[in-house]
């Protein structure tokens, strides 16, 4: 699918990365190694504030219409 505002393909960025966020996290969360919570928490939790933010920033930033 191609998304033409900028706003619309922000968000669509923002989406994708909160879901590789949640699969990271979900990965660890069966890995028996100390190394998992680590992976975890700054990984994971990396890709999720990312996301967020950038989501955030989509709404607050108006996207160029062409």
């Amino acid at each position: 699918m191609i998304l033409k505002t900028g706003m619309q393909r922000r968000i669509q960025i923002a989406g994708i990365l909160i879901v590789l966020g949640l699969l990271v996290e979900l990965g660890s969360l069966f890995s028996p190694r100390p190394s998992a919570f680590i992976t975890f928490m700054f990984v994971g939790g990396l890709f999720l504030g990312a996301g967020i933010l950038l989501y955030l920033y989509s709404l607050v930033v108006p996207g160029r219409t062409e």
